[in-house]
Parts: C-alpha cells; structure tokens; sequence
C-alpha cells in the first residue's frame, strides 16, 4: 500500500453510489480505502475490484475460522484485486499461518486490540501475544487501537518493522496525530470522513494533521 498521506478511508457506506462517489472525491488523499461487510453485502464483492481501480483496497474482514475456511477467503480477496486483508489471531496459529500462506502478495493485518471500549474486555488482555503470532506468522502489518494510543507504543516495541495500521480516529474519539506519533504508519478513518458534508475537505484537514507529524525512522 501507499504510504503518502499515512491515512486510509474506512468506507463503511451501504449505499453503493455514495460510496463510490467518496471514493473518487479522496483517492488522492488516502493511502488505501478499508472496506467492510456492510458495503460488500449492500452491493456485491464486485465492489472490491471496482474501488481497486481508484486506490489500494483493504478488505477488513476480520477473517476468524478454521485454516481451510481462512485460505479460502484470503484466495478469492487476492483474486478480487485487494491490496490487504484484516484477519484475526484468536482462533490460533494455524489459522494465522493458513492466511498467511494464502496471501501471496496481499498483505495481512492481523488485529491485536480493537478500538471500541469493549475491545478491552477479550482483545486487549491478549493484544500482545497476538502481535508476536503476527511477526512469527510473517503477517505485513496489524492493527492497534488510536482510541488508547499508548497500546499502539506497546504494539511496536512487539513488532519491530511491521505496519502499525490504526482505526477510531475521529467519530470513535481518537486522534489521528497522537496514533502517528506513538508509533502508527497509518490512521484510518471512516465516519469523520464519508460521513461529513463535504468529505474531500474533511480528508484534507486531517491529512494536513497528519503531514504535522514526523515520519517514523
């Protein structure tokens, strides 16, 4: 994926012709778009290949199931045209591996903690175990919470060189500057975004924050 503007659209639409529309408006603002559920089941998994024609596309699928299942999917996201794939580490090693394995190209993200408060409850306490599965597994990256940023800091003491993509900025009450400078390469943000008025100058403001940080050494 990109890594210019370190800030990637989660475009949680339903409705397809917004959704495409936003997506055009903030191509060149975004490193990649983040889609999930809601827009794939609204419209079609056509929708991946059409947005990987305007930008890198992360399908956030948060991949759980057994190592067979997990392959599965990660074959048909990679044959869609996605750049990356969100999948879990809970459900065990071979199941990370097995997407892994699977992936070829397409970067995998493997969720360490999730950003919502009741991410602290089952995903938190384990955070740290699933990063170091993410290294062994040869995952490309993993996603840490902006909501508690200092857990992204822990993250990357785990994780070395791996990508440090980190979703709850804006609407869920992170901050996108905080995120990058405790240790993210990337923020993503989706309802301050899609959700604004005018969603190209959203997107320009919170790069601008972003572009005020220093870049990771």
């Amino acid at each position: 994926m990109r890594a210019d503007t370190r800030m990637v659209l989660a475009l949680d639409e339903t409705d397809e012709s917004k959704a495409l529309k936003v997506a055009g408006d903030v191509r060149d603002l975004v490193d990649a778009i983040k889609i999930n559920w809601p827009l794939v089941l609204s419209t079609s998994p056509e929708m991946i290949s059409r947005l990987a024609r305007l930008a890198p596309v992360i399908c956030d699928f948060k991949v759980a199931d057994i190592p067979n299942t997990d392959r599965l999917i990660v074959e048909q996201v990679r044959q869609r045209g996605a750049s990356g794939v969100i999948v879990h580490a809970f459900t065990g090693t071979d199941s990370l591996r097995a997407a892994v394995d699977a992936a070829g190209d397409l970067d995998v993200f493997v969720v360490t903690e999730m950003s919502h408060p009741g991410g602290q409850e089952f995903t938190a306490p384990l955070a740290e175990r699933f990063a170091g599965m993410a290294v062994e597994a040869g995952a490309s990256g993993v996603i840490a919470p902006a909501t508690r940023p200092e857990r992204i800091a822990k993250v990357r003491s785990i994780v070395g060189d791996l990508l440090i993509l980190s979703p709850g900025v804006g609407a869920q009450g992170g901050s996108a500057s905080d995120a990058i400078t405790m240790g993210a390469d990337h923020v993503i943000v989706g309802r301050s975004i899609y959700g604004a008025p005018d969603p190209r100058e959203a997107a320009s403001r919170l790069a601008e924050e972003i572009r005020k940080v220093p870049r990771r050494r």
